[in-house]
């Protein structure tokens, strides 16, 4: 089982870079650079390549609206060429709020376009051919009537480093995940509850499981949570960190009836909660939204207490299909970070 964790998009490069730097030599395998609507993810990928020697870089995730295919292909290609072959490219639908509010581009067909991006970023790489494509969402070249009819058929003139950089997708939703369990080298569902995820999405990962290409191999499942090690009296508390965050997504990542965590907390079995979180938060009622939270899932969807606890969970997310912990270290310096890396490294080997 590899180790991952993400960075925020909050800002304050040499900082996340110097924290990664430290955690690398820990033993951390993965780190996913997040892009909502701050700075963007692919800068400090680019840092991170350029300042770090073992750990792979990931996106996590680039909006599929904000980049053509090409690019998207083009952009993890050159970030494989400068971190030597580390690059993972990480992609999601993001919600309308972000795409249509920020962006200003339609929030459409997000299965459709995430099917044709993979296939075209793989057409891209592998450098077989000119690239051709004609789907319902993307075509290339440009049809004539829709241009100035003097696109042709390209192939990428530089020469990716490989041809087969993975690819991870974020996804919710019945019919993306069985999308994702099709095609994706990864899977990266948030809110992940291990001892109910099957129960959730068991169906559509088995669907999309069906198609699976086999030279794809088996796919990737990221996810964990919070992970601090210690008494419970000493580190139970810290669940509760999550509970903004749990409320943000649940009560105000979307619409009132677009809202696609909400949704998910729902299938989860916690239906009044969720509305209650969602009717507090869009009512302006952060903390009151955060407050109602179920303790019951902090608890149930983070590590944190004592070594024996915490092997324990990590058995749990196994058990559940997770291959890559993907974990939030919570300690008072990057010293105390890194050894709880070192010491989750020793709980999954």
């Amino acid at each position: 089982m590899k180790i991952s964790m993400q960075i925020g998009y909050a800002g304050g490069f040499a900082e996340s870079v110097a924290q990664v730097q430290a955690l690398e030599k820990a033993g951390l395998d993965i780190v996913y650079v997040a892009e909502a609507y701050g700075y963007d993810a692919v800068s400090l990928m680019g840092y991170l390549a350029a300042k770090t020697d073992s750990v792979q870089i990931a996106s996590g995730i680039l909006p599929i609206y904000t980049r053509t295919p090409t690019l998207l292909a083009m952009t993890a290609a050159g970030v494989d060429e400068i971190s030597e072959g580390r690059c993972i490219l990480g992609l999601g639908a993001s919600g309308p709020q972000v795409i249509e509010g920020f962006h200003g581009v339609a929030y459409d067909a997000p299965i459709q376009r995430t099917r044709e991006i993979i296939q075209i970023c793989r057409d891209v790489w592998k450098r077989d051919a000119p690239v051709v494509h004609d789907g319902k969402k993307y075509q290339l070249p440009l049809p004539e009537d829709q241009g100035t009819g003097l696109g042709k058929p390209l192939k990428i003139i530089t020469h990716p480093r490989r041809s087969d950089i993975p690819i991870h997708v974020a996804s919710l939703g019945p019919k993306n995940v069985q999308l994702t369990a099709e095609l994706a080298d990864g899977w990266l569902p948030i809110l992940f509850h291990p001892e109910r995820a099957r129960d959730v999405w068991g169906d559509d990962l088995d669907a999309g499981a069906a198609k699976r290409p086999a030279e794809l191999g088996p796919m990737d499942v990221i996810a964990g949570g919070l992970l601090a090690i210690g008494d419970e009296a000493e580190v139970g508390g810290y669940r509760d960190f999550a509970r903004s965050m749990v409320a943000l997504y649940v009560g105000g990542m979307g619409a009132r009836e677009r809202n696609f965590y909400n949704q998910l907390f729902t299938r989860y079995g916690y239906e009044s909660e969720a509305e209650e979180i969602q009717e507090l938060y869009l009512d302006g009622k952060k903390a009151e939204a955060a407050a109602a939270v179920p303790a019951s899932f902090l608890e149930e969807t983070s590590l944190c207490g004592d070594e024996g606890y915490v092997r324990d969970r990590i058995q749990q997310y196994r058990d559940a299909g997770v291959t890559i912990l993907n974990i939030t270290p919570i300690a008072k310096d990057l010293e105390g970070q890194a050894r709880i890396i070192e010491k989750v490294k020793e709980l999954t080997a």
